[in-house]
């Protein structure tokens, strides 16, 4: 069903079609190939979405817990059901290798709506103490603007508790991978949502994001994306005092203290990293370690990201598809260089695609060490299967690197 969207958002409980819009492309990452288009919408669409959703809250924020637990339920089901259709068009759209999306990104998406039906069964919306009552209420008209790295795990990240909380939504997926979407979109009318409690507008940040944040009838934003467009939300949410919720860009650490069992903790750390292709804001992609182990820690890193078998990501044998789209492939490369050029002690992997990879957007597993913190990459988020080494000499200091971030 989804090649039959190009045209279409789902606003007000129905797919509606908009005749004279722009489309943008959908790129399968590991051929380079055009495999669709989407429909990009701007502020018009997005008043529609959000007039529907603001006349549906006053409605659905009275509804019953024991109605919205069902809808919960009958979206984990449906989710289940469908999880093999999710798991392909995943690997479609942002190039998971097909083992992944199937034990990872589609699981994991199914949990939040699990869990948030188990908080909700027990979330006290009314408390008293004494003389004095407490009552949570929905906030209202959330916008939620989700990104291309793990598409349909975000999405229910943001809706699941929306849902339950008795909020009504505006959708914006990642225009890079957004199929998911609208086939999460079906799911939802599947599960017999009330009309306009959920709206699904695609389109650009710049255009359809950046409409939301600033539009007077939406009572929250969240947004998981780059520091650089979570700083643009916050500026055009500003005026209208709406409540801003942000998960941006990260550089984590990950201190292995030297009673550690370095078999396993260099091995796990070098892998967690490197999930997603390395592209997660949480991913531990700096590892500190003792200096007088850095020679056993190098051995051990290099060992198990060369073990990392890159590939076709229909491939049950594949452990790591390609970067999700080419401006993120073009900035890994450029932050592999940018580590060269800095004088970091490159391991493994470095610059191009993997031998025997001619197209796509795959990536060599890389490992730097003897990094330092003045070096770029051990201060910018790479967003790709790069991990820098850093030695220290003791826990102060250990601490200290780990916390020299922006």
């Amino acid at each position: 069903m989804v090649s039959l969207r190009e045209n279409q958002f789902y606003i007000g409980g129905e797919w509606q079609e908009f005749a004279d819009i722009i489309h943008l492309p959908v790129v399968d990452p590991a051929s380079e190939e055009v495999v669709g288009h989407i429909a990009a919408g701007d502020a018009h669409h997005v008043d529609q979405a959000v007039a529907a959703a603001r006349e549906a809250f006053p409605a659905f924020s009275q509804s019953s817990v024991s109605e919205r637990l069902a809808l919960l339920g009958r979206m984990h089901s449906l989710l289940l059901e469908r999880s093999d259709l999710f798991a392909d068009t995943l690997v479609k759209e942002m190039g998971a290798a097909i083992t992944f999306a199937r034990a990872s990104q589609v699981p994991f998406a199914a949990e939040h709506i699990r869990v948030q039906m188990e908080v909700l069964e027990k979330y006290r919306f009314l408390t008293v103490d004494q003389h004095t009552a407490t009552a949570k209420e929905a906030i209202g008209v959330c916008a939620l603007i989700t990104p291309w790295n793990w598409p349909l795990y975000q999405i229910t990240a943001k809706v699941a508790p929306a849902i339950a909380a008795g909020c009504t939504i505006v959708l914006k997926p990642s225009e890079l991978s957004p199929y998911s979407a609208l086939l999460f979109a079906e799911l939802m009318h599947d599960a017999g949502i009330p009309a306009g409690v959920f709206n699904l507008v695609n389109g650009t940040g710049e255009s359809v994001g950046g409409a939301l944040a600033s539009h007077p009838d939406v009572d929250m934003i969240s947004i998981t994306g780059s520091t650089r467009a979570g700083v643009l939300v916050a500026q055009a949410a500003a005026p209208t005092v709406k409540r801003v919720v942000q998960e941006l860009g990260g550089k984590s650490p990950n201190i292995l203290l030297d009673d550690a069992d370095f078999r396993e903790a260099v091995a796990k750390g070098v892998l967690a990293g490197m999930r997603n292709v390395g592209q997660s804001c949480s991913a531990p992609t700096r590892m500190l370690v003792p200096a007088h182990r850095l020679g056993e820690v190098e051995g051990l890193a290099s060992a198990t990201a060369r073990a990392i078998r890159v590939g076709a990501p229909l491939d049950p044998l594949t452990d790591m598809g390609p970067i999700a789209n080419r401006a993120q492939f073009e900035r890994v490369q450029i932050m592999i260089q940018a580590g060269i050029d800095d004088g970091a002690k490159l391991l493994c992997g470095g610059l191009g695609r993997p031998a025997g990879l001619n197209r796509g957007f795959f990536t060599q597993p890389t490992i730097f060490s003897e990094v330092t913190s003045d070096m770029r990459i051990a201060r910018e988020e790479i967003f790709g299967p790069v991990i820098s080494i850093i030695p220290y000499k003791d826990e102060d200091e250990a601490i200290a690197i780990a916390n020299d971030t922006v």
